[in-house]
């Protein structure tokens, strides 16, 4: 496993950037400032945010369909074993260009989002 992992951090009202976080527990929950959740956005690619983001007033940060993340998230790479590891230099650029426009949200509208987004899931 490896020690630390190269990801695309995503904060809000900001552009994405790469960044190292060390990959332990602790060093996943400090920076995303929380537990995290997982989000598998294709085979291999994943996108680590804060579980209590929306419960803790975070502020929206990116729309992901329906559904708005709130606070600071990154993406990372996962291998076969669910293992986080660096994302690669081509998944960088493509998800750079996925989160590259900032997006503001009223936290009404982030509140909403967490509603659409479990009535998804419930059908």
């Amino acid at each position: 496993m490896e020690k630390k992992i190269k990801v695309l951090m995503v904060e809000p009202m900001k552009e994405p950037y790469p960044a190292e976080v060390e990959n332990t527990l602790e060093g996943l929950q400090k920076a995303i400032g929380g537990y995290i959740e997982t989000v598998y956005l294709e085979d291999y690619v994943v996108l680590v945010c804060n579980e209590e983001g929306k419960l803790i007033g975070l502020p929206g940060n990116r729309s992901l369909g329906n559904d708005i993340i709130a606070g600071t998230f990154f993406v990372a790479g996962s291998n076969d074993d669910g293992d986080f590891v660096s994302l690669t230099e081509d998944k960088i650029r493509q998800y750079s260009d996925r989160f590259q426009k900032t997006e503001t949200f009223t936290q009404e509208q982030v509140e909403d989002a967490s509603v659409i987004f479990s009535l998804d899931f419930s059908k």
